[in-house]
């Protein structure tokens, strides 16, 4: 069952997005060091989970008005369980609830498990000529910090 993050939990959820990270080298993706997104998350109420201890998260935030999923983490011994699935339908939920338009995230264009992925559960690339001020500018940030070792795009899912 999807629910908030207790803030005890958010800790935890390092070695969850840690061994989620790893997948990424199957595809020769390495992450340069620093710390995890869920590290700088700080406020549970930004987190949704699944599991008790929690095997998956969600990171929320908000960009140009729209919520933005900063990070989904399922631990790889809990994959192919539907946690994601359920995990972008919270979200997605919790978006309608709290009256964005749209969630937006930024992903790997060509991981199976990145925009393929979203692709199924009702996302679709969004091209540049769509995004606003902050999120052009999380993109940029993103190249800053060395995360384009791959393809990478923007998606969004509308919420109405």
């Amino acid at each position: 069952m999807v629910r908030w993050a207790d803030p005890e939990e958010l800790p935890g959820l390092v070695s969850v997005e840690l061994a989620a990270d790893r997948l990424f080298e199957q595809v020769g993706i390495t992450f340069p060091p620093g710390t995890t997104v869920i590290e700088e998350a700080g406020d549970p109420g930004r987190v949704l989970v699944e599991g008790e201890p929690p095997a998956g998260f969600a990171l929320m935030g908000q960009v140009d008005g729209h919520l933005h999923l900063d990070q989904l983490a399922v631990h790889p011994e809990s994959m192919r369980r539907g946690i994601g699935g359920r995990l972008v339908t919270a979200v997605l939920d919790h978006a309608r609830a709290v009256g964005a338009p749209r969630v937006t995230l930024t992903t790997y264009r060509d991981v199976p498990w990145n925009a393929p992925w979203y692709t199924r559960h009702g996302f679709a690339v969004l091209p540049p000529e769509e995004w606003g001020p902050e999120l052009r500018a999380l993109v940029e940030h993103e190249c800053e910090l060395g995360l384009e070792v791959a393809p990478r795009v923007v998606m969004s899912a509308a919420t109405a």
